[in-house]
């Protein structure tokens, strides 16, 4: 019996280790509940701000709680930003729009209009430029500049009872998933949460505030790091500007009063912040509870605050990873204590690039910081040196060394095609460049339509271009160079905003309690989930309201699209 019983153990070890290795939920989560009827009372929209797709993947055997929880429901893990302008404003504005940059008109986080009354100085995606009082440094904060509706908007607009609800530590990101009709919008400002001009702040924002301010004062203890956490935890040198790798988010007593509130937002703190605000207003408003469906649109921001300042790969953001579980599952806890039925889809703005100094330590040599010559200083003294075309102030107009270069209208019309050729020339020369657009080049594309895992860097530059606003040349830099010439350490080291898939692939999660979920690993779109959620809550909107489409997320024969 001996004999038979070690072959037979030794042919179950992988099965027994897969079993092991699949995520453990907690008790009661797997439970079989009956099929849904009808629209679901809340719709709650979470965004992961940097959430790529590799993090998912990276971390889903560790999640034990909210995220455990979704990954039982509808999960498409290869979920796209299909744009090239991976950067926040852009990314929010896909998400529950279900439309592209070139449509929403959000092209990226900043952006530039020469023949506009501040010339040389940058518009703020979020920021309502046509007050006096607004720039782009302290935004009188608006959704004036997008294009199109919200999902809230439509909900609104089909039932004026409907809740319309977004909180971050972002002001952009709430403008962007709740739009231009908001009943309550929240992010955070200085060291703690503000709302719209003219708004008082609601009860449930105040108490969240003076915890806050509380937790400023006392100060707080070094988050532990979960066992699992233990190969990402060792130092990375950053030169001689310091290191990364093995903080732990100790937040000082009585810390200065610059310093403390950056150290709590760089934290998983700040993702627990916006919950606690959230759940605090699910029960002041009684969300999910009223005559027709409300939206609660909930941005968490720490994962991408963590990812700038000390990268994606350090012991920093396997903390945040399990952090985050446990604060999305402690928002489910809430709403399913409360009763009430509610469907959550959860997404990214975009993904992200580690530090290419670790990069460099795990098999990627050639990631490198990008190059000063690249710097919009840089290359506008050099096309003027190049065309001997000189102006009172800068000759091109940009955010940074990669994405739309404006040049300036101080240049005469007829000497603006020379400036255009001259950085188009010195922009495809260098190295680190993949490729660059002119916007006249852009404007005779077509929108592309196939699969955008296959698209190509001009279908991802397309896909975020807008006439009306979009730089006069597009520069696109090569894979793996990351666009800080410097490391800041606890600041800025690392970033995205790229075209390719580390910044463009983000996991799209939906669940509701009772319908059956499922894997599917094809490539689905951002813009596909406002469609989803539209023919989910029984909407009617026009043809052609969309650039995504609607996705059957019941994982049973019944299509959640309503076909047959």
């Amino acid at each position: 019996m001996r004999r038979l019983l070690a072959p037979l153990t030794l042919a179950l070890l992988p099965v027994l280790a897969a079993c092991a290795a699949q995520p453990q939920v907690e008790p009661g989560y797997a439970a079989v509940a009956p099929a849904p009827t009808g629209p679901p009372k809340l719709i709650v929209a979470i965004a992961v701000d940097q959430y790529s797709a590799d993090l998912f993947a990276q971390y889903r055997p560790h999640y034990r709680h909210g995220l455990a929880r979704l990954a039982q429901g509808a999960v498409f893990p290869s979920g796209y930003q299909s744009h090239a302008a991976t950067e926040t404003c852009p990314g929010h504005s896909t998400l529950l729009t279900g439309n592209h940059p070139a449509r929403t008109g959000i092209i990226a986080n900043n952006w530039y209009e020469p023949e506009g009354p501040r010339a040389t100085k940058p518009i703020y995606c979020a920021e309502d430029d046509r007050n006096p009082a607004s720039s782009a440094r302290n935004p009188v904060v608006s959704a004036y500049h997008l294009k199109v509706p919200t999902l809230g908007e439509y909900m609104k607009a089909a039932d004026p009872r409907s809740r319309n609800v977004a909180v971050s530590a972002k002001d952009r990101a709430v403008m962007m998933m709740g739009g231009h009709t908001i009943d309550a919008a929240y992010w955070w400002k200085g060291a703690g949460f503000v709302t719209l001009a003219g708004r008082d702040l609601a009860p449930a924002a105040v108490s969240e505030n003076a915890a806050v301010t509380a937790t400023l004062k006392s100060g707080a203890p070094a988050l532990a790091a979960p066992a699992w956490c233990q190969p990402t935890d060792h130092a990375v040198a950053l030169g001689a500007k310091g290191s990364t790798g093995q903080g732990r988010f100790a937040l000082p007593a009585l810390a200065s009063e610059a310093k403390g509130p950056d150290l709590f937002r760089i934290s998983p703190r700040m993702d627990a912040a916006t919950v606690d605000l959230a759940t605090g207003l699910v029960d002041e408003m009684g969300l999910g509870k009223g005559g027709a469906p409300d939206v609660l649109s909930v941005s968490l921001s720490a994962t991408d605050y963590i990812g700038h300042a000390t990268g994606t790969e350090g012991v920093e953001m396997c903390i945040q990873m399990a952090e985050l579980d446990k604060n999305i599952g402690r928002l489910m806890d809430h709403l399913d204590d409360l009763g009430i039925d509610y469907m959550v889809v959860l997404s990214a703005d975009h993904g992200g690039l580690d530090t290419p100094e670790r990069l460099d330590e795990q098999a990627l040599p050639r990631a490198v910081r990008v190059s000063a010559a690249l710097s919009p200083d840089a290359l506008s003294k050099a096309v003027s040196a190049k065309t001997g075309i000189k102006v009172d102030g800068p000759l091109l107009l940009a955010d940074a060394a990669f994405g739309d270069f404006y040049v300036n209208r101080a240049v005469p019309a007829a000497q603006r095609p020379a400036v255009i050729a001259a950085l188009v020339g010195l922009a495809k020369a260098h190295p680190q460049v993949a490729a660059v657009f002119t916007a006249e080049e852009l404007a005779k594309s077509p929108m592309p339509s196939t699969n955008p895992q296959d698209w190509s860097l001009k279908d991802r530059a397309r896909a975020s271009f807008d006439p009306a606003r979009s730089g006069d040349v597009i520069i696109l830099l090569d894979r793996a160079v990351v666009p800080i010439p410097e490391p800041m350490p606890g600041a800025y080291i690392a970033t995205h905003g790229s075209a390719w898939d580390y910044d463009r692939r983000v996991p799209m999660l939906f669940w509701r309690k009772g319908v059956p979920g499922f894997e599917q690993p094809q490539p689905v779109e951002t813009v596909d989930i406002a469609p989803t959620l539209v023919a989910i809550l029984g909407l009617t909107l026009p043809d052609g309201t969309f650039d995504g489409r609607c996705l059957d997320i019941d994982g049973s024969a019944v299509n959640s699209c309503g076909a047959k």
